[in-house]
C-alpha cells in the first residue's frame, strides 16, 4: 500500500508537470482592441438635405407585452448616418453595394488629421501637400488601404444646423477632399476607399461633386459621417466595413469597426 501511495503521488506530480508544460507551449493570442467608428442612427441624425420631417422613421409593430417579442419597421435613406457610397452612386454600370467584392471591405486603415487646418478654414479640402506631409511623418500609404480624413467635424454632430453649417444663402460649409488628393490616392496609392467625418467627401460649397464623380467612377467607395476617429492611430489599424447588402443599392448605412493590435 505504501508503494502504491508513492506511485500515485509520483503520477500526480508527473501529470501536473505535463499540464504546466502543455499550457506554457500554447501560443498566446492577443485579441485586437475594437473601436466603433459608427454613429447611432435615430431621428436626430443630420442629413445632407434639410427635411421638414425626420428622414428616419421607426414604427413599433410588436411588443413583448402583446406579441411576446419586440420588433419595429424602419424607414431611412440609403445615404444616412455613417454610410457607404457605392461606385454606382455616381457611375452607371459600376458596383452597387451588394456587388462590392468582400475582400475590399477589410483593409489597412489610414487616418489623416487636418483638424488644425479646419479650425482656420471650415472649407478646407484635403490637399496633395496634406497627404505628402502625412507620409513624411509616417510611411507611404499602402495599396488597398482605406484613407479617412479626421477634420474634427464630429464635435458638431448633435446639432444638425451646425453640422451642415449653412451661410445666409443656404450654402453649406464643411471640409472635404480636393480632387488632386483623391486622384493621387487612387492612381498612385491604389486605395480601396475614401472616408471622412463630415456629410460628404466633397467639401460643403461644392456645386457638382467632382471628387464623387472621379473616385466612384474609378471603383472606390466612400465612407461618410465616420465617428470616433480620435480613438484610432494614424496607421497600423485595420478597418472592417460592413454595409447592409442591399440589392442594387447606391449606398447603405454601414457599421465601421477599427481593429487595433
Amino acid at each position: 500500500m505504501k508503494t502504491l501511495r508513492i506511485l500515485a503521488c509520483a503520477l500526480l506530480a508527473s501529470t501536473s508537470l505535463l499540464a504546466q508544460q502543455h499550457a506554457a507551449s500554447r501560443p498566446v493570442v492577443h485579441l485586437p482592441k475594437m473601436v466603433d467608428l459608427t454613429h447611432t442612427l435615430n431621428a436626430s441624425t443630420p442629413t445632407f438635405e434639410e427635411t421638414k420631417t425626420p428622414a428616419y422613421q421607426a414604427k413599433i409593430v410588436a411588443t413583448l407585452e402583446k406579441e411576446h417579442y419586440f420588433a419595429r419597421e424602419i424607414c431611412l435613406p440609403e445615404h444616412f448616418g455613417t454610410h457607404l457610397d457605392a461606385p454606382a452612386h455616381f457611375a452607371k454600370g459600376l458596383w452597387t453595394v451588394d456587388q462590392i467584392p468582400p475582400e475590399r471591405l477589410l483593409a489597412p486603415l489610414v487616418v489623416i488629421d487636418v483638424t488644425a487646418e479646419v479650425k482656420r478654414n471650415s472649407d478646407h479640402q484635403l490637399s496633395l501637400a496634406d497627404v505628402l506631409s502625412w507620409e513624411g511623418r509616417h510611411e507611404q500609404i499602402p495599396a488597398h488601404a482605406v484613407v479617412i480624413v479626421r477634420t474634427g467635424w464630429e464635435s458638431r454632430w448633435n446639432s444638425a444646423k451646425e453640422y451642415r453649417n449653412p451661410d445666409t444663402k443656404g450654402v453649406m460649409h464643411f471640409p472635404g477632399y480636393s480632387l488632386e488628393a483623391a486622384r493621387m490616392l487612387l492612381e498612385q496609392r491604389k486605395v480601396y476607399g475614401l472616408g471622412i467625418d463630415t456629410l460628404s467627401i466633397d467639401y460643403g460649397p461644392s456645386p457638382d461633386f467632382p471628387v464623387h464623380q472621379y473616385s466612384l467612377a474609378h471603383g472606390a467607395y466612400h465612407l461618410e459621417n465616420v465617428a470616433n476617429l480620435d480613438s484610432v492611430p494614424p496607421t497600423g489599424a485595420l478597418i472592417v466595413v460592413a454595409p447592409m447588402k442591399l440589392e442594387g443599392g447606391s449606398g447603405s448605412p454601414v457599421r465601421l469597426l477599427a481593429m487595433i493590435q
